[in-house]
């Protein structure tokens, strides 16, 4: 009774503060007394825990028809990212009746857009400390926890990371060495691995790309890393295994009332739903109990509930940029405490690249963020500061870029949103929607725990304890760090091929490889790859049809990440993803045209292809010398034998063939695109100028046709003419 009282009079904002000033008197919060034992446990009743489809997933279709056809749901969580499919695990596995909807794929917000680190917070802690504040520590706690869990229930897609902190000043060695060694002991047994100094000389050894000017040492500590999507999937997929019906593209129209008997006040009792894909198909989903876990989109759930609602969430957005894996060691990430303008920025390496973010700046809610040129920028200038010169930083070597937006909760008078705290919120309507807002992935499972145990308590529902703790996610249980091996010998992978597969399925890396192809070949025996450079196969698309993917950017995007690794590989590789999907699902041409369009658009715009594309079209001005203009114009006659004053793909053949290379016309044709600025069918003198000036500035690089030019003229040049002796006077 008196946790029911409290729900009519009280109201929570970010970072544990109670408020009434700001009218949310609809509001609750429902906060543990106590952060649960560090000590991490498996599932004593795991064995017991009813696992309704242990091989074959339910298809969508299925899913829909158990959400169109069921009388009523105990739980409805609308929302398929981390919070969202942590609820519908936790609530399936109370044994609670449940169903979960998400308007796009699992995974398409922010949960897939974050830094890829599973971490306590460091800055967070030193916060704590500073400020005396033990909401804040208590946070940071309770993620080291969590923290701990994940790397256990999922040891296929995370892993301990070290990251060095360099110091530059020796009076902050100390004082640096303080507060990480406060962190190790924050987090107790669940240490990863203890924090250590390191001298000038080490560290240089360890990171050899930092910049030595002035350096005094680093400090190295350990946090975790995972693939954030694919941890999202994993855990939307074990739902599914247990139980839940849960389904994809499924759109809230409208939050279904009903009248209560008793206190004639209206109570929330399901949502009307539509089916994206086709966008007619509309259906009631009813539930005891209905829960917003829509991230950046909470308050416009929370108005479908009440329009007069104020909002409580403040949306961030962080952009990070991805570089070659050459800027960083393959093991050992880079944090900068104390940027320019204060934000942190970590510089970690991620499936064989490097990613460096994030950035920090108050932001409209989109379904479809756009990363700026100029937080691109900002990045790539704090990187230059913590590099050596030798490495020159350049705004072409960013293959991909994206932006994801924070549900940060927070008090609406805010100016910024660096100080706030990453805390989370549950609150209960007047007429009993339950709202998770705010948080961060790494404590995904304690929040839709606190979710679920106030669900249970305001709607009565009849359910047993959480059970999520130790909780094995799809593809963890079975998996080794050699199971790759046996990949390689039992059917014929390609070594990187078969990590990556074991890396991203787990112990469900085989049921991909059985439906791999047979190449022809001597070796690999399966696995044909999407595109040559990344351990991506074929069989993955097929694979991903199964996993819930319904379009081509859920497999670029969500199922593989090959769209945020690189944007341009990503696009060579959408024509065989599409023909793959065509067939599985029967789509007509028309339907795959529009796939591939829509996947073009969202690389160009949501990837940062549009940015990396426009380096070359916004160096209109030639910046060349004398000499370099006279080099490059030799260069450019040697194709433009008949000085016209473009180039064709004619002439460009014509070159190669001559020195025994030979492209695919296709091929070629592409190549040249890329620099043919006004789309002529020909690359003219000066365009071929502004790529080399471009080149120079760092604006692009590895641009096909610069170097194809320059490895053609070397060529020609080395060759030389034949000198009449030794041609023997032409005898």
């Amino acid at each position: 009774m008196a946790f029911r009282k409290a729900l009519r009079r009280t109201a929570l904002v970010g970072g544990g503060t109670v408020v009434t000033a700001f009218g949310l008197s609809q509001l609750f919060e429902y906060r543990k007394k106590q952060v649960r034992s560090a000590r991490l446990a498996h599932v004593t009743a795991e064995a017991d825990l009813k696992v309704p489809f242990p091989t074959e997933l339910p298809s969508r279709q299925e899913q829909l028809s158990a959400l169109r056809s069921t009388e009523e749901f105990d739980v409805l969580i609308v929302g398929g990212g981390a919070t969202g499919t942590g609820c519908a695990l936790d609530a399936v596995t109370r044994n609670l009746k449940t169903a979960l909807v998400e308007r796009s794929d699992f995974s398409s917000g922010t949960s897939s857009r974050s830094t890829k680190l599973i971490h306590g917070g460091v800055r967070y802690l030193q916060k704590a400390i500073m400020k005396l504040d033990y909401e804040q520590y208590m946070m940071v706690k309770e993620a080291l926890h969590e923290r701990a869990n994940l790397l256990e229930i999922a040891p296929h897609l995370s892993a301990p990371l070290p990251i060095m902190l360099p110091v530059y000043k020796w009076w902050q060695l100390p004082y640096y060495w303080a507060g990480i060694k406060m962190y190790d002991l924050v987090a107790g047994i669940q240490c990863l691995k203890s924090s250590y100094v390191l001298s000038k000389s080490k560290a240089l050894e360890l990171f050899p790309m930092l910049k030595k000017d002035k350096l005094v040492g680093a400090i190295v500590y350990y946090d975790g890393q995972h693939n954030d999507a694919r941890m999202n999937l994993a855990i939307a997929l074990t739902a599914a295994r247990h139980g839940a019906a849960i389904a994809n593209y499924t759109e809230v129209l409208s939050l279904l009332k009903r009248t209560d008997p008793g206190t004639g006040e209206e109570k929330v009792c399901g949502a009307r739903c539509r089916d994206v894909l086709t966008g007619q198909y509309e259906f009631d989903v009813r539930a005891k109990c209905v829960i917003n876990a829509t991230g950046p989109f909470t308050d416009s759930l929370r108005k479908m509930d009440n329009q007069d609602t104020p909002n409580i969430c403040q949306p961030s957005a962080g952009v990070h940029i991805v570089i070659p894996g050459y800027y960083s060691p393959d093991n050992m990430g880079l944090l900068d405490p104390a940027t320019s303008d204060g934000r942190v920025i970590f510089f970690l390496p991620w499936e064989k690249v490097t990613i460096a973010g994030t950035t920090d700046t108050p932001t409209n809610v989109t379904a479809h963020p756009i990363p700026g040129e100029e937080d691109i920028n900002f990045i790539l200038t704090e990187i230059r500061n913590y590099l050596s010169p030798d490495v020159e930083v350049r705004r072409g070597d960013v293959l991909a870029a994206w932006s994801g937006i924070r549900p940060l909760v927070t008090d609406p008078n805010s100016k910024d949103t660096q100080s706030i705290c990453r805390n989370h919120v549950v609150s209960v309507s007047n007429s009993g929607l339950v709202t998770i807002a705010g948080g961060k992935w790494t404590t995904y499972r304690s929040m839709a725990e606190e979710t679920l145990d106030a669900a249970v308590e305001v709607h009565q529902l009849k359910a047993e304890p959480c059970r999520t703790v130790g909780l094995m996610l799809e593809g963890g249980k079975g998996w080794t760090p050699t199971l790759y091996i046996r990949l390689v010998q039992d059917y014929g992978l390609e070594v990187e091929v078969a990590q990556h597969l074991a890396s991203t399925y787990g112990s469900r890396a085989f049921d991909v490889a059985k439906m791999a192809h047979v190449t022809g070949q001597r070796w690999p025996i399966v696995g044909k790859r999407l595109v040559s450079e990344f351990p991506y196969i074929e069989s993955e698309v097929s694979y991903a049809i199964k996993e819930y993917a319904c379009t081509v950017i859920d497999v670029i995007a969500c199922r593989t990440r090959l769209g945020f690794l690189n944007v341009q590989a990503a696009d060579e590789a959408l024509p065989r993803i599409a023909q793959i999907m065509a067939k599985e699902l029967s789509w007509s041409e028309e339907r795959t045209k529009a796939e591939l369009e829509a996947a073009q658009k969202f690389l160009y715009h949501e990837m940062g292809y549009r940015a990396r594309d426009e380096q070359l079209s916004k160096t209109s001005e030639i910046n060349l010398d004398y000499q370099e203009v006279i080099r490059y114009k030799k260069r450019f006659h040697k194709f433009d034998k008949e000085c016209k004053g473009f180039i064709t793909t004619v002439d460009v053949q014509r070159v190669l063939q001559s020195i025994n290379v030979h492209i695919d016309e296709n091929a070629l044709h592409e190549i040249l695109n890329e620099v043919d600025l006004n789309k002529n069918g020909q690359v003219e003198f000066d365009e071929f100028l502004q790529l080399m000036s471009a080149v120079k500035k760092g604006h692009v690089s590895d641009s096909r046709l610069a170097i194809l030019l320059k490895s053609a003229e070397e060529t020609l040049d080395q060759r030389g003419p034949v000198t009449v002796d030794r041609s023997g006077g032409g005898v």
